[in-house]
């Protein structure tokens, strides 16, 4: 048995953990009590629960009425790892401003960056998204084509990162890419790197945009990215997606091949 004076001496440091760690504190609260909860009393998931929001309140094929909605329910309903708005305004500029005709994203999860790129793409270019979840697949075409976005634009493809890239040439035609962004497993960022500059999908000065570098991490990814002598990398910090209080960034790499 521990005794009470023992006991006593914890509290002041327990309360010092509780409020420097709140934000985290809360952050699980919302992303995985509330999700437990929820699932439990719906027998839905939760990205399920979302696009019924999303079909009820978002104005069908209005790609940015589809995204605020998606907002609003993130703040008051339920968190979701979309990209959210602030790093979303870093995507869509990088899409305005490249113009990229070959773009391939890698964690679709609800379709809501997937818009935002969509929506950002010149005429004539095309969207390859990769999502290993069948379920989160089925609830992103659904937002995908209820923003107004057909095949022809976005194309979604389900299953694991690693089988999917290597079809992108023989399945899909794809010789080389002009974008990529990654927002799907942290432990996959270095993998996939390093299999599309294999498979030789990266040209010179394609771009890969990744996100949640410092939360949850991909500390691998960075320090391969800084040391191989590949890429320009540049930094874009801000806060985790709808918690503004807990930092992350976004990597924003620019394929230069060996110097």
């Amino acid at each position: 048995m521990v005794s009470p004076a023992i006991a006593l001496a914890f509290i002041p440091f327990i309360i010092t953990l509780i409020i420097r760690y709140r934000h985290y504190f809360l952050l699980f609260y919302r992303a995985v009590l509330v999700r437990k909860y929820h699932d439990y009393t719906s027998g839905i998931p939760r990205e399920e629960r979302a696009f019924q929001y999303v079909i009820t309140h978002a104005i069908p094929g209005d790609p940015q009425h589809v995204l605020n909605t998606f907002d609003q329910y993130c703040y008051h309903c339920e968190h979701l790892g979309n990209i959210g708005p602030h790093k979303g305004k870093i995507l869509d500029r990088l899409i305005y401003e490249n113009a990229p005709l070959n773009v391939l994203e890698l964690g679709t999860y609800c379709g809501y960056a997937t818009i935002i790129i969509a929506q950002a793409l010149p005429i004539g270019a095309r969207l390859y998204t990769i999502d290993f979840n069948p379920g989160k697949a089925a609830v992103a075409e659904k937002v995908i084509r209820l923003a107004g976005f057909d095949d022809d634009t976005v194309e979604l493809l389900v299953g694991p990162s690693d089988e999917l890239i290597p079809q992108l040439k023989d399945k899909h035609g794809v010789q080389k890419l002009d974008f990529v962004f990654m927002d799907h497993g942290k432990r996959c960022y270095l993998k996939d790197l390093q299999l599309l500059e294999e498979l030789g999908l990266l040209q010179e000065g394609t771009i890969i945009l990744a996100d949640n570098v410092l939360f949850p991490g991909a500390p691998h990814f960075l320090q391969y990215v800084k040391s191989s002598g590949k890429y320009q990398c540049k930094m874009h910090r801000g806060s985790l997606e709808y918690f503004r209080h807990i930092r992350d960034a976004m990597a924003e790499l620019t394929y230069t091949k060996l110097k």
